[in-house]
């Protein structure tokens, strides 16, 4: 969406955005003959001098994702400032859409195309799937959105009704150049995530979200308070968190699960700077009772 916008055929994407959405990203556009540039990360977030150097009028669009892959919020701000000091280089940002209910929303720090995974809107894990994504623009690039916009009206008898008030011809005609030729099965995801959301309402949202963040920042205080597992970062976080340890992440897996507990995501897979680095989620989903269990088994290991 964002070449066919700016015309340019480059797109700059920050290593702190999940490894597997950045695979993807190659994945397409590979097929589409556009260039991937990735920017370095520095202590958990996006490096910004290096994110200076490769914005150029080359660029198309600049990703970020906030709260990224370690779980730190990004300086959406200053990444905007520096993508936008290139004349129609668009701002994409990726979001965690529970983190909304206390942090700001990309829209209002200039973030020009927002997406994002639904699964925590109400979506139950279910062996890896189905889940839904969810992607929204500012006004002026509303008619570039794929696929196709649903408003609500009312019919010839003035009852409440819904209509497709925005789609593109040639998903119908001109095939080959139609941003959406893609049908999918995801209506129940998104009924179910409408439904999660309009029964929380922006009051809930908030209490979870907040519920989330006081669950990871006590998980994060009781792991480092013995001097066993160390903070890898020292940056404010929302649901992830990084630590390390002498112990490597395999070997304390597989004592958590013995427990039957699933435990953290070993950060060298993908990042080898960080042997030994575990990257742990809590949500609000987990009881105190819970988190100390977790806590109690690490000291033991």
């Amino acid at each position: 969406m964002a070449t066919n916008i700016t015309r340019r055929d480059q797109i700059v994407i920050s290593k702190t955005v999940h490894p597997q959405y950045r695979e993807i990203l190659k994945t397409y556009a590979h097929l589409q003959n556009l260039e991937i540039v990735e920017v370095d990360e520095a202590e958990g977030v996006t490096d910004l001098d290096e994110l200076k150097k490769h914005v150029t009028d080359k660029t198309a669009a600049v990703i970020v994702q906030s709260p990224n892959f370690f779980g730190i919020i990004e300086d959406l701000k200053a990444i905007e400032e520096i993508a936008h000091s290139v004349k129609k280089t668009l701002f994409v940002t990726c979001v965690d859409p529970i983190s909304l209910g206390i942090l700001k929303t990309p829209g209002s720090l200039g973030a020009d195309i927002v997406v994002g995974e639904g699964q925590s809107l109400g979506i139950s894990l279910q062996f890896g799937g189905p889940y839904l994504g969810f992607i929204a623009v500012n006004k002026a690039h509303m008619r570039r959105l794929p696929g196709r916009l649903v408003g609500e009206t009312v019919d010839a008898n003035g009852e409440r009704a819904f209509v497709l008030t925005l789609q593109a011809r040639e998903q119908h005609i001109r095939r080959e150049k139609a941003t959406s030729n893609i049908c999918s099965n995801q209506g129940i995801n998104t009924l179910a995530a409408a439904v999660y959301r309009v029964t929380l309402g922006k009051k809930g949202l908030r209490e979870v979200a907040l519920r989330t963040t006081q669950n990871a920042h006590y998980t994060y205080n009781e792991m480092i308070k013995s001097g066993k597992f160390k903070p890898l970062f020292n940056k404010p976080f929302f649901k992830e968190f990084a630590v390390t340890s002498d112990i490597a992440p395999d070997t304390i897996n597989k004592k958590l699960l013995e427990e039957n507990i699933l435990g953290g995501y070993a950060l060298e897979k993908d990042y080898p700077q960080y042997k030994n680095g575990i990257l742990y989620a809590v949500t609000e989903k987990r009881t105190k009772e819970e988190i100390d269990k977790l806590i109690s088994v690490l000291e033991e290991i």
